[in-house]
C-alpha cells in the first residue's frame, strides 16, 4: 500500500482566469508559473502550486475548503477587511472567493506543516520560525528535533 506523502496541487474551477489571478494578486503575493492558453494557470508556492482552471460547474462550497499557508495571516485578514470581504475579525480566516471555493489560510509559524530549509531559504522565507506549540507538535510526532 502507498503512504501518503503530500499535496502536489490543488486545482480550483474559477469563471474567469484574468479575473481570478487578479482578484487573490490583492491578498497574496504569488508567482505565476504559467498557463495553457485560456483553460489553466499555475500558481507556484515553493515547491508545489496551485492550479485554476476556468470555467468552473459546481455550486459553491460549503464545509469543503483547503487551506493555504501563508508568511502572516493577520496580514491577510486586513486587506480582506479593507477590501470589504466578510471575514472574523480574528481566529480563523475563512472565505470563499468570487467563484465559490471555500479558502482557509493559516500561519506557517502556528501549524505543523514544514517547509524543507532549502525550500524557505529559496523562497526568501528562511527566518520564519514555528510557534512553541507548532515545534511541540512536530516533536511529538517525531518530525523535529
Amino acid at each position: 500500500m502507498a503512504r501518503l506523502v503530500g499535496i502536489n496541487h490543488v486545482a480550483l474551477e474559477v469563471s474567469d482566469l484574468d479575473e481570478a489571478l487578479d482578484w487573490y494578486g490583492r491578498f497574496f503575493d504569488f508567482e505565476l508559473r504559467g498557463r495553457v492558453g485560456g483553460r489553466m494557470a499555475f500558481i507556484d508556492i515553493g515547491d508545489q502550486f496551485i492550479a485554476m482552471a476556468g470555467g468552473r460547474t459546481q455550486p459553491a462550497d460549503g464545509a469543503r475548503h483547503f487551506g493555504l499557508v501563508v508568511d502572516d495571516k493577520e496580514a491577510v485578514r486586513r486587506a480582506m477587511q479593507q477590501a470589504g470581504i466578510g471575514v472574523q475579525a480574528s481566529g480563523s480566516l475563512d472565505f470563499n472567493d468570487p467563484w465559490g471555493n471555500h479558502v482557509q489560510v493559516v500561519d506557517y509559524r502556528e501549524i505543523q506543516f514544514t517547509k524543507a530549509t532549502g525550500v524557505l531559504r529559496g523562497m526568501g522565507l528562511d527566518g520564519l520560525e514555528k510557534s512553541d506549540s507548532a515545534q511541540q507538535e512536530l516533536r511529538d510526532k517525531g518530525l523535529a528535533d
